[in-house]
């Protein structure tokens, strides 16, 4: 009896705590999600893993390219892995023309330098998201811009990169070949 009251001590103790985001504000999705210490990933490139949150499909890859999809557009993510490798802190500046612009600092407790601008483009808005040495763009609808900054939002802040393979990949002698003339006849 006091085993089962012990167990049912620990669970009611410990538990999860669910983080819930207000998606109407897109800082707050951004405050949220990018200065939680997100360690899951779910899919691996060369030299870096991210995690694909539910409802995004990996769709292709193409070097440090990426095509993802999620409720009818798709993400383009690009990884700069040079900018990683040479530890290049990017500058950025908000654009007081776009519908949405937001300049991400680690002075402000991130733990990247990153830049959001949104902007319309006909009848749709262009979401550009920089952030941890990576990049998504994303054609959306007005009413799709918050989910999509979420989005974008956990891909970019659980981007983590391998030093030593993005170094291999950098390497100039790594892929260069050695050619020797080889011949059956020659004994």
């Amino acid at each position: 009896m006091k085993r089962v009251i012990a167990c049912l001590l620990i669970l009611f103790l410990c538990g999860c705590t669910v983080v819930r985001i207000d998606t109407k504000s897109l800082d707050t999705i951004i405050n949220v999600v990018l200065k939680k210490q997100n360690t899951m990933f779910n899919k691996v490139g060369k030299g870096y893993k991210y995690y694909v949150p539910k409802g995004v499909q990996y769709v292709d890859s193409n070097d440090l390219n990426e095509v993802l999809y999620s409720d009818g557009y798709y993400y383009y993510l690009y990884i700069d892995a040079v900018g990683y490798y040479n530890d290049i802190k990017p500058e950025y500046e908000e654009d007081p023309d776009a519908y949405y612009s937001r300049v991400i600092t680690p002075d402000d407790g991130f733990t990247s330098y990153g830049l959001i601008n949104i902007t319309k483009k006909d009848n749709q808005y262009l979401i550009v998201f920089e952030y941890n040495y990576a990049k998504i763009e994303a054609l959306v609808d007005k009413d799709d811009i918050n989910n999509t900054v979420l989005n974008s939002a956990y891909i970019l802040s659980t981007v983590n990169f391998n030093y030593d393979i993005i170094k291999l990949m950098l390497d100039d002698e790594y892929f260069t070949s050695h050619e020797e003339k080889y011949s059956v006849l020659d004994k």
